[in-house]
């Protein structure tokens, strides 16, 4: 079978080629992508080519397909996977395998490290080992996208259950984030921030009694409020305030002052910026715990931390990057029984869009940009979506199916451009 996917040459060399799949084996399985959503990790990994360390060293000569939060269905199943999985299911994937020695001799992934497997395809083929290490996961939720954007999700589920906290002397480590505690999310309003926002509130267990979120721009902080309002946050026992911290002259001292001086006992830094996490940082209660989120692309990152408050305070700092198989199993779950991640996407577009994209991806504005493999479209912001159906019926339809949903995309949306896309 024929595919066409994106592939990575090396730095900067992304291109969009068709060319034959290898015949499917007994262990393996044939499926069909629909949606995947650009990260940020995509564009690193273009941008550094071999440098990255799920990239083989020898993509000149073997390119690999990039993209990694990809949804789609099964065409084909091999002999040894037909009792688990069949024909017709809708499934995702795990990109992060935990699988050091795999055969491409990196750290093998999805997305980075296969010849005939990723995201940014229109077919693929799936090798035994994302099947063995239970990587493989069915979706049983409504549309595509959804299951798409359980991978983002997974990484903001995985990082709340990757802080911890001790009690003084016992050596013992109690994982999550504190319920009923103080949780500050900084430079929380970009995608993966208001995932983080939308997994606090709907998740069933271990919520902040206080959430903090800050951006310094006001227009972000505006979008996140209406999509995830202090009001709905209340209904569900969470005091949420989301303030602009570029105006104040002591952020930190208005923040802690929210918290009766206790400070936060988890802090989440979602954006690569030195001063950002010195902030994070000041903001830390007795014990509390500093999550860095935000990967940065530069190897030599750096920011000061006090490591006075280490010693005498307890206070702590982890990071982490994607979640495992369980977060997005959970992520799935949560997707299937009704959370709705679409006030992170703010693009939408087809197969030709994604060289470009991807490498420009940090000077686009806005949230997640989803892709139909199986359509080319130029990336469109949802919100031009109305002035482009002066012109082309089929925004003019999407337009008014955005409408009904409060500008955002949704199943009905992506199953009327599956029908253009034919």
């Amino acid at each position: 079978m024929k595919t066409k996917a994106v592939r990575l040459y090396g730095k900067n060399d992304l291109r969009i080629d068709e060319f034959e799949l290898p015949t499917m084996g007994d262990d393996e399985i044939l499926a069909r992508v629909v949606s995947d959503s650009l990260c940020m990790s995509s564009y690193k990994a273009s941008i550094q080519g071999t440098d990255h360390k799920r990239i083989p060293d020898n993509v000149a000569e073997n390119p690999v397909i990039i993209g990694h939060e990809f949804a789609g269905e099964i065409i084909a199943v091999g002999s040894k996977w037909s009792s688990r999985f069949n024909a017709g299911d809708k499934f995702a994937i795990q990109p992060a395998l935990n699988y050091e020695d795999g055969p491409v001799g990196v750290l093998s992934a999805p997305g980075y490290s296969y010849s005939y497997l990723g995201g940014d395809a229109t077919y693929v083929l799936i090798p035994n080992e994302v099947m063995e290490l239970g990587c493989l996961l069915t979706y049983n939720g409504p549309g595509f996208f959804p299951a798409s954007m359980a991978e983002p999700l997974s990484c903001v589920i995985g990082a709340m259950h990757a802080n911890y906290h001790i009690k003084p002397g016992k050596y013992v480590h109690d994982m999550e984030i504190v319920g009923e505690g103080n949780l500050a999310i900084l430079a929380g309003v970009g995608p993966m921030g208001l995932a983080a926002i939308n997994y606090a509130i709907h998740r069933e267990d271990r919520k902040p009694a206080l959430m903090v979120v800050t951006d310094i721009d006001q227009d972000r902080l505006d979008r996140a409020a209406h999509l995830y309002s202090p009001e709905l946050a209340r209904s569900k026992g969470i005091d949420l305030q989301y303030i602009n911290t570029s105006s104040m002259s002591d952020p930190v001292a208005h923040m802690r002052a929210l918290t009766n001086e206790v400070g936060f006992h988890d802090v989440f830094v979602f954006a690569p910026v030195a001063p950002v996490i010195e902030q994070a940082d000041q903001l830390l209660a007795f014990d509390g715990c500093l999550n860095f989120f935000a990967g940065p692309a530069d190897p030599t990152f750096s920011a000061k931390l006090n490591f006075y408050n280490v010693h005498y305070a307890f206070t702590h700092i982890v990071g982490t990057s994607g979640g495992n198989t369980d977060d997005i199993k959970e992520s799935l779950d949560m997707m299937e029984k009704g959370l709705n991640p679409s006030g992170l996407i703010t693009h939408i577009g087809g197969l030709n869009a994604v060289p470009e994209s991807t490498l420009r991806l940090p000077k686009i504005p806005g949230g997640k940009k989803l892709i139909y493999t199986h359509m080319e479209m130029p990336l469109t912001a949802i919100a031009d979506f109305r002035k482009l159906g002066e012109k082309n019926p089929m925004f003019s339809d999407l337009a008014d199916i955005c409408d009904r949903y409060d500008g955002l995309w949704s199943v009905e949306a992506e199953d009327l451009l599956l029908k253009y896309c034919g």
